[in-house]
């Protein structure tokens, strides 16, 4: 079973660069083709956040618009720059969507079960999750013991060392490594949100961030500067569940063709 996770996907209206320089709808676009392009087509995607840039109606449209184009199921759930109503109204046929409050809802797939985690806070970069999402969650967990789980979320609950990112961590990241470490069946939390692949453990199995489709950000060790940002290849996650175990790696999008070694 094939899943792609991509995130920070950061649209804006078209025409409308990111930070005068990034064409964020463009580098979405390229991904989607090299999904569509995979040799072993994935079961779903899953964007973990930050889909657009600013929350906004238009931004929203031409979201839905270019992901129109994945051949494969996606399922979608905010970050901190996206608006829930927002994303709610733009997509009314994604029905998984819970009709208010935070959008944690749980995909029954299988051989993997996917629940989605709400993390955002209404106006806060940084993220929270209080007592009822993680009873929520603990509930969803009860329901299937024996099936391999992926709790996919926006904020990854660990430090990464980029000071301004850990400055804002996520609230309640102790509350839920209690919840996670009484379910096994936890194979994985993916998340966004730092714009770099990172991985960490985290109370009895492991926490991991994909790039994002759009720009990095710069890696910088001294947590009293800012961050700073780069542009590289657009990126995304592969998810393999190989029966035993989820095996990731970072596919980067490149202009240059396939070559097969030939015996």
């Amino acid at each position: 079973m094939l899943i792609v996770q991509i995130t920070d996907t950061h649209i804006r209206r078209k025409g409308d660069l990111l930070h005068h320089m990034v064409r964020t709808g463009r580098e979405l676009r390229r991904c989607i083709a090299a999904i569509n392009a995979l040799p072993a087509k994935p079961a779903f995607v899953v964007a973990t956040g930050d889909l657009v840039d600013r929350g906004k109606t238009k931004e929203y449209r031409r979201l839905h618009k270019i992901l129109a184009g994945l051949m494969a199921p996606c399922f979608l759930l905010p970050g901190n720059h996206d608006d829930r109503d927002g994303l709610r109204d733009a997509f009314p046929e994604h029905r998984y969507l819970p009709t208010d409050g935070p959008l944690c809802y749980a995909i029954e797939t299988r051989p993997v079960r996917l629940i989605a985690l709400d993390t955002t806070r209404a106006g806060k970069p940084g993220g929270e999750l209080d007592g009822r999402r993680l009873e929520w969650l603990d509930d969803r967990l009860l329901e299937a013991p024996a099936t391999p789980t992926i709790i996919a979320m926006h904020h990854p609950p660990f430090a990464t060392g980029i000071g301004p990112l850990d400055s804002q961590p996520l609230k309640g990241r102790d509350a839920l490594a209690e919840v996670i470490a009484a379910h096994p069946q936890v194979v994985r939390l993916i998340a966004g949100h730092v714009h770099r692949d990172f991985e960490a453990p985290f109370a009895g199995t492991v926490a991991s961030t994909a790039p994002s489709t759009a720009h990095q950000v710069v890696i910088d060790r001294d947590e009293d500067r800012g961050w700073t940002l780069r542009l590289e290849r657009p990126a995304f996650a592969l998810h393999r569940w190989t029966g035993r175990n989820l095996v990731t790696t970072v596919h980067r999008v490149a202009d240059e063709p396939l070559l097969r070694a030939v015996s």
